[in-house]
């Protein structure tokens, strides 16, 4: 996609832009003791991609060995200022930094920068925003905002005090505009909570009207192709894109294998770091995978950290309550694995890089008890296999819990 394209798509969907131009961003990442220079690349790479679909051009990027990131200022006073002569040489729009910022940490920062600053949290909640479609997404997103906004405020929001009417309020002449703010923002969380609730509400009496067909849930990390795997299997037209957070609102639809009927749920995609709020506001969305009598946990076999993308899904999963749930992994994006062949007199220890995908087979995933299949959804390689090991899980959990209709299957 061209700048001018990119910018129009900007502008259509409310991103903000520059004098007709893409944001241009540095990026800003702590290297924590112990932490491999090449895994905080692979983190920065993961920040540009989400900078990349808020529509965020990277530049740059700035990182700093330290034991712990600066309670004060995050870097070192040195590469503060390094990057703030940066911002003001170049005309830098944005920092991103790769972890949330404290408030103080926020405004000690800003009074060093020539730009606007962006933490982790603050850039995945504006891609929520940006991407929700359904009221109920919408509500949950806002939620999450206003929660982390209000130990922000700090005269940010002092706009709000214009939006407020009516007679009786507190609020006189010597009340603080930041007191005003934060008892405006807890109204309005309160609000969206009684929403969230009727809604949750609605959505319970949905699911009881299902009956008790067999429940499978789709889980993974973002941008594994959970919903090209939906579209796959369902036949239906799961919107799917190669942007982190694709899908924000959960997707089922009924699919029938050989006259056996079973619910398939697409949901939201995990992440690293992923947003306590987020978290928080999601759980009743993610009741689709709580409630799911089988999960299938996509990874992304050509991502060089998917050992660890599944090690925070599983962790996502323990928080929301559906830990012990059992689980099929499925291995996608065979067709986009990649390794270096070692030399014959090579005589360094072998890494996971050097490993083929049969020798990846034959390794820890080998000895795991969980179920697993290799696969590309894209490329429809070896879906047949994945149907038939799909359709014999759930015709052993449907015949567990209809013993008499076995016959038909």
């Amino acid at each position: 996609m061209s700048e001018k394209s990119q910018h129009k798509e900007q502008k259509e969907k409310g991103f903000p832009t520059v004098d007709n131009r893409l944001e241009r961003a540095v990026l800003v990442a702590v290297i924590r003791d112990g932490q491999e220079p090449r895994q905080a690349e692979e983190f920065l790479d993961e920040l540009e991609f989400l900078a990349e679909t808020a529509h965020i051009e990277t530049v740059k990027r700035f990182t700093q060995r330290l034991p712990q990131p600066s309670s004060r200022i995050y870097v070192g006073p040195g590469k503060l200022e390094e990057i703030s002569v940066y911002c003001k040489e170049h005309e830098i729009d944005v920092v991103i930094f790769d972890d949330e910022l404290s408030p103080s940490q926020t405004r000690n920062i800003e009074q060093a920068m020539p730009c606007r600053l962006l933490d982790r949290t603050r850039l995945i909640l504006d891609i929520f925003l940006q991407r929700a479609q359904t009221a109920y997404a919408k509500t949950q997103v806002q939620l999450a905002n206003y929660e982390y906004m209000l130990p922000r405020l700090a005269g940010m929001w002092t706009h709000l005090e214009r939006q407020r009417g009516g007679t009786g309020t507190r609020g006189g002449a010597g009340e603080r505009e930041i007191e005003t703010d934060r008892r405006i923002v807890r109204g309005r969380i309160t609000k969206l909570k009684e929403d969230l609730k009727k809604i949750d509400r609605q959505m319970a009496v949905q699911r009881s009207n299902r009956g008790a067909l067999v429940r499978v849930a789709l889980v993974g990390y973002t941008n594994v192709g959970k919903s090209t795997l939906m579209n796959l299997l369902s036949k239906s037209e799961v919107f799917a894109e190669n942007k982190l957070f694709a899908t924000l609102d959960t997707t089922v639809r009924k699919v029938v294998f050989d006259n056996l009927p079973f619910l398939l749920s697409d949901t939201v995609g995990f992440i690293r770091k992923l947003p306590t709020e987020l978290v928080e506001s999601f759980k009743s969305t993610l009741d689709e995978v709580r409630e799911a009598d089988l999960l299938l946990h996509v990874v992304d076999i050509s991502h060089p950290q998917f050992e660890e993308q599944i090690a925070v899904v599983k962790q996502t999963l323990q928080e929301i309550g559906a830990g012990d749930k059992p689980v099929f992994l499925v291995f996608n994006k065979v067709d986009a694995y990649t390794y270096i062949k070692k030399e014959e007199d090579d005589l360094t220890p072998m890494t996971r890089e050097n490993l083929s995908l049969d020798d990846l087979k034959k390794s820890w995933i080998a000895k795991a008890n969980t179920p697993c299949i290799f696969l590309s959804a894209l490329e429809k390689l070896n879906i047949e296999k994945f149907r038939s090991d799909l359709y014999g899980m759930v015709r052993e959990i449907h015949a567990g819990r209809y013993p008499f209709n076995n016959f038909l299957y």
